[in-house]
């Protein structure tokens, strides 16, 4: 299996399956003297690891991750990083009907057709597990981009959960701790209805879908590359890579289709570009939406087996990681385009 990789300059390789001894990931590219920050490492992954509400998957992970190279005396020394985390609560047993009964969602089927010889277990690389190692090089683009761009922020909230949908702007997010809600709803009402709708949903088997909205602010002009590689591509290229989404949308999205050209092209600043215009980065904040299907393990394998009955509230982090390995990415080719 190949293409296990992302990034052009910042590269990440992932590596590993859900029930395997670890995964984890190899960062290539980050440059020499990046200030490594564990804390904000462990941080990230608690926010995405398994067993840690009511309405997540059952699994108790810690997700202790482990730094094998790289960093030396507390910075990068531009070679490889290699960061890995150890699975310890693995239950093989309940994934051994997988293997005659294929969920349709998770595509059990068309992965044994490709590769024939497949790791059945909690789904294998397929599985939601794999994007520890997507956190784990996230969190270090994270630390390269706030030490070359410190005003840059990345803010990824829970904006809709099955029916229950949320209408703040920007600014009311920038205001909230996400992760206050364990939803990631920011909205104490909605929020509480979501829990009782997922805690539901566990005990009869059922799933639902959702979406992850991200604000990213403060960014650098010019960001991007004006044929291929445009920075709305590599982003769509990036969230779309993370198992289970459905749609990506900027700025307007797909409402822009309804719109009349001389409404829509009347102001430069306007929100509808979502602050990429020509495929770059304008250096107005960026607007994006990510959708996400319900989850694959439905009716009995869900009751039998321990799954997230939606996976949004822990998509949140994964969908930041991947925005900050687009920016860090991109911020390091700029930085070649100037030299050129």
């Amino acid at each position: 299996m190949s293409a296990n990789s992302f990034g052009q300059i910042f590269k990440m390789i992932s590596f590993g399956e859900s029930h395997g001894v670890a995964l984890g990931v190899v960062i290539e590219g980050c440059p020499a003297g990046v200030v490594f920050d564990q804390d904000l490492l462990v941080r990230n992954m608690q926010r995405r690891r398994p067993g840690q509400s009511s309405v997540t998957t059952a699994r108790n992970e810690a997700d202790a991750p482990e730094v094998v190279s790289g960093v030396f005396d507390g910075k990068t020394l531009g070679t490889p990083i290699c960061i890995l985390v150890r699975n310890a609560d693995q239950r093989s047993q309940d994934y051994e009907s997988i293997q005659h009964s294929p969920r349709i969602g998770h595509a059990d089927d068309t992965w044994k057709t490709k590769f024939q010889h497949v790791d059945h277990r909690g789904g294998g690389r397929s599985s939601g597990r794999e994007t520890l190692a997507r956190v784990l090089a996230g969190s270090v683009a994270q630390m390269l981009c706030q030490q070359l761009l410190p005003q840059l922020q990345v803010k990824s909230f829970s904006s809709q959960i099955a029916h229950l949908q949320l209408t703040e702007n920007a600014e009311q997010i920038w205001k909230v701790n996400v992760d206050e809600y364990i939803t990631r709803l920011p909205h104490e009402k909605l929020n509480n209805e979501a829990v009782q709708l997922l805690e539901s949903a566990k005990v009869a088997g059922e799933s639902y879908g959702g979406t992850v909205r991200t604000f990213v602010k403060n960014v650098p002009a010019g960001l991007g590359q004006p044929v291929f590689h445009k920075f709305k591509s590599d982003l769509a290229s990036a969230m779309l890579s993370i198992g289970a989404t459905t749609s990506f949308e900027f700025g307007a999205g797909h409402e822009a289709v309804r719109s009349k050209g001389t409404e829509f092209h009347q102001d430069l600043q306007s929100a509808v570009y979502g602050g990429i215009r020509g495929g770059l980065t304008t250096g107005e904040p960026l607007d994006f939406s990510v959708g996400f299907k319900p989850t694959s393990s439905i009716k009995d394998t869900a009751k039998k087996g321990r799954h997230d009955p939606c996976i949004v509230p822990r998509a949140v982090p994964v969908v930041e990681a991947m925005t900050w390995l687009v920016l860090a990415d991109h911020v390091l080719w700029s930085r070649l385009d100037r030299i050129r």
